[in-house]
């Protein structure tokens, strides 16, 4: 068990991507959300970002800890695969599921499954299978076994035609959402376009980040949202008690 395995404490959300940024852009108001209503959150970053074309691993490795501070996240960790050579092996999958054992998380998110950088594509199916193996008793990986309950695809950014399972109205955190995101000021400072978030005009990304959270917000009737797809379906048991009209 490596050294990031055996000082990951128990949560009860864990966020896995492959880049040091992804997390904020994708889901950061639903963990600091999370986060304000008492549950323990984590991230996991699969790589330090040594490929990316601006700042350094080190740099981005300051800006992933000033971000997670600013969300509320109990543990942030990095899994140590490279940059832009992210693959779906035994090894790799085991790796991840040591993590998983250690976090031992309810709830996990993780990218959708299709995405513009490979490695987005890659982490969403390795972080699944590893999701699904660190529930088995004879797999050799560290920790005992534990296998989430629930797991959520981040959709923001997406252009293909996905309708979201649910949003999360992060209208009282998007202003802390910008915050964790602005961390980031090597990749996104001067920038109208990054990660999946195509180019806008001459928008700065900032603002692209906030009117995709508007337009998710839009959807549930809020100012601001986050979207997620789940494969199954979604369990109701209240129906009179269901939130955003219909007409």
């Amino acid at each position: 068990m490596t050294d990031d395995q055996t000082l990951a404490p128990p949560v009860d959300l864990l966020a896995i991507a492959a880049h040091r940024d992804d997390v904020e852009l994708l889901c950061g108001g639903t963990m600091a959300k999370t986060a304000a209503q008492g549950y323990r959150t984590g991230i996991l970053d699969l790589t330090a970002g040594e490929r990316g074309t601006d700042g350094s691993a080190q740099l981005r490795g300051a800006e992933a800890e000033a971000a997670a501070r600013v969300l509320g996240v109990t543990a942030r960790r990095n899994a140590g695969l490279p940059d832009a050579g992210l693959e779906n092996t035994p090894e790799t999958r085991r790796l991840l599921a040591g993590f998983i054992r250690a976090f031992r998380p309810r709830v996990v998110i993780i990218p959708y499954i299709t995405g513009r950088h490979p490695d987005h594509r890659i982490a969403s199916q390795l972080a699944y299978d590893a999701c699904f193996l660190a529930g088995l008793v004879k797999l050799d990986a560290p920790g005992e076994p534990h296998r989430p309950h629930k797991i959520l695809y981040a959709l923001a950014y997406r252009e293909d035609p996905v309708k979201p399972s649910f949003v999360v109205d992060i209208t009282d955190q998007m202003e802390t959402k910008m915050q964790a995101v602005h961390c980031y000021s090597s990749q996104f400072d001067g920038k109208t376009w990054g990660g999946e978030v195509f180019p806008g005009g001459d928008r700065p990304l900032y603002d692209q980040v906030r009117m995709h959270a508007a337009r998710y917000g839009s959807l549930i009737r809020t100012e601001y949202g986050e979207p997620f797809y789940v494969v199954e379906t979604m369990q109701v048991d209240d129906v009179v008690a269901l939130p955003v009209r219909s007409i």
